[in-house]
């Protein structure tokens, strides 16, 4: 990636990342929009940096389709000024972590392919088109009959070149799981650079730590064999070493991949997770992905509260806004689907 020219303004970008973060939806107003209804919920949050996304497509939209078509813009343009505001490395750090979300697109685009999503349902609601950052995918994917001609069509991106080198026929989950990898070799190679701000490449590395984790647990429910789990694996965590990794892979069981955690990596936070683990059988793996998901929460904002004047305190605020948007959709999501309101909240973040 092409270093940005001009002087990192860590001060600068710290300030306006916390004053954005301040203005987000707490947890008393999260609340008060549970007890709602979807159109309800979509009044409420027009005044909350909302109205000018919700207006853009309430033409044609409506209800929960509405709401969401209307989050997944705002969060983009959000993302777009964020980094307009970062200069010099600042900008550069923010973007490596920013580019998640376009690997999550790539995947986007595969998945419409494979399933053989209608392009009408694509343009209209899985990609809308009036979202600007949306078109490049969305002519991906409506050029594209299979994931082969998709692959191709992306060309020397950092996507388009990690799916280029998988064997003929790879299935969809192993396209995913080489472009997890290939992400975090890329953003762990970048923040190693001089002038980097070494707190983020903690960040990332917890972060591999328990995508590892999790991709064991559900590896071993789809019945997938150790030395196809030990390819799976993103190398680079910070507290689960690849001796520790090879020990989990031989397990069997949840439970057994928790005993290894808690005998041989006296790094990794693993409370809570024989307990996630058991309230997981029988069913999805929600309850540990959601105990993981706060481990990182928690440990983004002890970070960035220690390391005031760095790249963390605006990578928070992304994340933080990030949570907000899932909140909401899931809000929705529940609400039209006829959920309970103490299933959708046993399930926000």
């Amino acid at each position: 990636m092409a270093q940005s020219v001009g002087k990192a303004n860590y001060s600068a970008s710290s300030a306006r990342a916390k004053s954005r973060k301040s203005a987000l939806i707490d947890q008393v107003r999260m609340k008060q929009l549970l007890q709602q209804d979807v159109n309800a919920i979509s009044a409420s949050i027009a005044d909350s940096g909302y109205r000018a996304d919700l207006d853009l497509y309430a033409s044609r939209l409506k209800g929960a389709e509405l709401v969401e078509a209307a989050l997944s813009h705002n969060l983009d343009r959000d993302l777009a000024e964020v980094l307009h505001f970062c200069t010099g490395s600042v900008r550069d750090q923010v973007a490596i972590y920013a580019l998640r979300f376009e690997f999550a697109n790539a995947k986007t685009v595969l998945r419409a392919i494979h399933s053989g999503a209608d392009h009408e349902v694509l343009r209209t609601e899985i990609l809308p088109e009036e979202n600007s950052s949306n078109r490049k995918w969305l002519d991906m994917a409506t050029r594209s009959k299979t994931l082969p001609e998709a692959i191709t069509l992306m060309g020397s991106s950092p996507w388009g070149k990690t799916l280029s080198k998988l064997p003929e026929g790879s299935t969809l989950q192993e396209m995913e799981d080489a472009l997890d990898r290939a992400y975090y070799a890329d953003a762990l190679k970048s923040v190693s650079l001089p002038g980097s701000d070494f707190t983020l490449m903690r960040y990332l590395r917890s972060e591999i730590d328990h995508k590892n984790v999790i991709n064991i647990l559900r590896s071993i429910r789809q019945g997938i064999d150790q030395e196809n789990i030990i390819q799976i694996m993103i190398p680079g965590g910070r507290s689960i070493s690849k001796d520790v990794l090879r020990a989990m892979t031989r397990e069997t069981t949840g439970l057994g991949v928790v005993e290894t955690l808690a005998k041989r990596s006296t790094g990794f936070d693993s409370e809570g997770l024989t307990e996630a683990i058991e309230a997981s059988e029988g069913g999805s793996l929600d309850p540990v992905i959601q105990l993981l998901a706060k481990k990182r929460d928690a440990l983004l904002y002890s970070m960035s509260h220690r390391s005031p004047v760095s790249v963390l305190p605006v990578v928070h605020y992304i994340e933080s806004k990030t949570h907000e948007v899932q909140n909401l959709r899931l809000l929705v999501r529940g609400k039209a689907a006829g959920l309970s309101n103490e299933v959708i909240e046993e399930h926000m973040r």
